[in-house]
Order: structure tokens, then sequence, then C-alpha cells
């Protein structure tokens, strides 16, 4: 199981074996009881992020110490929230390249209670978070993204408890239906052509039906299937009207733009928070939430003050 090295805490005892991929094979380079230094960490995460892995047998077991650490007094709320968005990233990845979803969607339910723990446990947690937001659009960084600022967005507008985590899951899954997208499409150095266009306009129905075969729970599904309509009636698949479009839908709807406006592409670069929430709220006011754009102006008021 592939892992990022900025998920393991520094100068901290690692409870299983650490192999790095060397040539086409999965060398052993760490073993269960010794530690990385920061130093260490912070140059392979340079060099080589993708090639370290633990035993897929070790699953649980990894999961349980990234959570022990976010429990730790000894780690600041920055050090959680890289370890909790680096721990993410991995089971991200999953969703959008394993065959068999299943555990990877059964265990992003566990990491969403994760983030609204931390949430909840540490009023500088949400700042922390977003501070770590990518700003390079892929497809697993974005969802990740989204995911955090829905949670952000969701709790500002009054969602609380399980509905709080099923946005956070809508949030992550928002774009699970691109699986069924090319590659090439999805990643076009360019603009998509008009049928390229129609195509990437299906990835809305396409998640619904991925989230429907896994019984996931009808708040999760619409956010999937109803992210890309407006209250103008003018989005997609659908043509919805304000009234109709779902209510986290309409949060994820926010999270996703503007995550899309800040995130450097193949083709343009990143705008500054600033301007993107300027665009938002004006040259394409009308098209989202009153209320939800209110938090987020919000949100990013207090974190300039901070």
């Amino acid at each position: 199981m592939k892992i990022r090295l900025n998920s393991l805490p520094p100068s901290v005892a690692i409870p299983f074996d650490l192999f790095v991929a060397i040539g086409g094979r999965h060398v052993h380079y760490l073993r269960a009881g010794d530690m990385l230094k920061a130093e260490k960490i912070s140059s392979f995460e340079k060099k080589a992020p993708e090639s370290f892995f633990v035993l897929s047998a070790e699953r649980g077991n990894y999961q349980s110490f990234v959570r022990d650490s976010l429990m730790s007094e000894k780690l600041s709320t920055k050090q959680k929230a890289l370890i909790l968005r680096e721990s993410t990233m991995g089971l991200v990845e999953e969703l959008f390249e394993r065959p068999d979803i299943e555990t990877a969607l059964r265990d992003a339910r566990q990491v969403i209670e994760d983030f609204v723990a931390f949430m909840d446990s540490d009023s500088n947690a949400m700042a922390s978070l977003i501070g770590l937001s990518s700003h390079d659009f892929y497809t697993y960084n974005h969802s990740l993204d989204v995911s955090i600022y829905s949670l952000g967005l969701g709790q500002a507008v009054g969602f609380r408890g399980d509905e709080l985590k099923e946005l956070g899951l809508g949030g992550l899954f928002h774009d699970i239906g691109k699986r069924y997208i090319p590659l090439d499409i999805i990643c076009k150095n360019g603009p998509l052509t008009d049928d390229e266009w129609k195509l990437m306009q299906m990835h809305p129905q396409y998640g619904l039906v991925i989230l429907d075969e896994h019984k996931s729970p009808a708040n999760i599904k619409a956010c999937a299937f109803e992210h890309h309509e407006s209250l103008k009636g003018n989005g997609y698949p659908q043509g919805l009207q304000a009234h109709e479009i779902h209510p986290m839908a309409r949060v994820v709807a926010v999270a996703d733009t503007y995550d899309a406006l800040t995130t450097k592409r193949s083709y343009n670069d990143p705008m500054k928070p600033t301007d993107a929430i300027e665009l938002m709220a004006q040259k394409l006011a009308g098209k989202y939430d009153p209320e939800v754009m209110k938090a987020l102006i919000a949100i990013f008021q207090k974190l300039k003050v901070a």
C-alpha cells in the first residue's frame, strides 16, 4: 500500500516495516520500531514522494498509528494537519486508480470522521488544513481539497454531526465519476473540444452510478450528481432550478469552483484567493447559494486577519 512519508511524524518509532520501490521491486527500507528524522523525510519527499509502501496487511496498523499521532500532545496543530492530509492522499488515489474501490469507500468514512474530530478538537485546525491546500490540479488533490473546504463551509452554515460527515464524503467523492473519463481528456493541455466537453459533462452521471452501486447514502450521491448545477438553472446535467438543488450539493459547488480557480492547471495559472472569491461573488453572482458564499468570504477574512 502506497503511503506518503509526511504522514509519518518525525523521530517517532514506526510500528510497521517500510518499503521503498526501486527498479520495479519493493526493497525493505525501515524495520518496525525504527524512526525517521525530519530531514530524511523532507529529503525523500522532494526526491521520491511516490516510492514508499507498507504491507497491505498493515493497513489497520498504519491507520491506527496515524490516528494516535493526531491525539499526541507533542505535535503542533500544523504537524497534525499535515499528517492527516498526507495520510488521506493515498486513500484518495486508491479511489481513482484501484479497480476495486469498495475498501477505499469504506475507509473514507473513518477518514472524514478523523477530519471532523480534528476540527472539533482544535479551533486552528481548519486554518491549518486550508494552509496545506495543494496548488496543483490533480483529480485526487482537488477531491481532498474540496472535501476540506466543504467541511469548513458546511460547519459555517450549520451542518453538524452525521450530516457534516456526509457532506465531507460528498466533497471527497464529488468527482468519482471521472474514473470513467479518459485520462487524456482530464489532463489535456488546453481547452476541450465540443465532443470532449460533452464526455466530461457525463462525470456527474457516472459518479451517481458508482456511488449507487456501492449503496452510498442519498446525500453523498446528490453531491456527486448535482455539484455542477446552478441556481440560475443553467447548470448540468439536469438544469435544476435553485430550490431543486440539494443543500449539500450547493456547498460542494462553491468549494469545487473555488479550488478549481485557485489551483494551477496545465493551461493557466492559479488565481489569488481574494480574486477568486471576487469573481465568484460578482461576475458569477446568482450561480451559487448566497449563504454559502457569505460563509466562504467570512472564512477567508478570518484567515487573512490571522
